[in-house]
């Protein structure tokens, strides 16, 4: 008796526990996205997924590599890039236009392995300092932030200085693990791929300065298998109601 009721009791929170996985059994939607926001789409996953009745097939990447992809043939239902990315996509016929939202924009910050003292970047000469001291610097060569890191570099005239210590790594994952393995000293990326990193600590924002912020949008593609269901994602991620999850990543959005 108490074993029948134990597992009618199991059954029951299993149906309790998973309504969103039973709930989004269509066919899934393929969604490639720029790490820049992918903690807070993981985050997300299981809502999204029970909003639009559809499994997510999902693919993380740099908004550089998945751009190459693209041009490549592969094949997407929705692409959440920089915003600069998803309207040269639009300008080239592959997303349509009506489908683009803006998801959210995020800063540039420094991380230091768990436990290191965390140096000071506070004002340009402090920056400058900092790197300077630092004896390996890693950031993603394919990042949304390269460009903005090594302006910053050019401006403080310490480009000749720092290159010889700076490690370049496919992706922000990669130089986060630079870092937390002790390899390289400082990690200089977008915050919101710092503050998931396991091993890696957040120090700070850069200076204002040269500080840039990188916008994200996303969009369906032309060629969606479902564009009803790739549209209600678009709508999902860029609802009011997701703002918190996508702040609480270190993302800020408009809503």
């Amino acid at each position: 008796m108490i074993k029948r009721f134990l597992c009618t009791a199991v059954l029951a929170l299993g149906v309790i526990a998973a309504p969103a996985r039973f709930a989004a059994q269509g066919e899934p939607v393929q969604l490639i996205s720029s790490n820049g926001v992918k903690p807070a789409v993981q985050a997300l996953a299981l809502p999204a997924e029970a909003a639009i009745a559809h499994p997510l097939a999902m693919q993380f990447n740099t908004t550089v590599s998945l751009r190459q992809r693209i041009a490549a043939g592969e094949s997407f239902d929705v692409a959440i890039l920089t915003a600069e990315a998803i309207d040269a996509l639009i300008k080239e016929g592959k997303i349509v236009a009506r489908s683009r939202a803006d998801v959210g924009s995020v800063g540039i910050g420094v991380g230091v392995r768990a436990g290191a003292p965390k140096p000071d970047i506070r004002t340009v000469d402090a920056m400058k300092r900092t790197l300077l001291n630092a004896k390996s610097i890693t950031y993603a060569q394919d990042g949304a932030s390269r460009q903005y890191i090594e302006k910053m570099v050019n401006e403080l005239g310490i480009a000749e200085s720092v290159k010889p210590k700076t490690l370049l790594r496919q992706g922000s994952d990669a130089s986060n693990a630079s870092v937390a393995s002790g390899e390289a000293e400082l990690v200089i990326t977008l915050t919101s791929e710092i503050m998931p990193a396991p091993g890696v600590e957040l120090v700070g924002p850069l200076p204002a300065k040269f500080q840039n912020v990188v916008r994200f949008a996303a969009g369906v593609s032309v060629n969606a298998k479902n564009a009803d269901a790739a549209n209600a994602l678009v709508k999902f991620l860029s609802s009011p109601k997701v703002a918190p999850t996508f702040k609480a990543k270190g993302i800020q959005t408009a809503n």
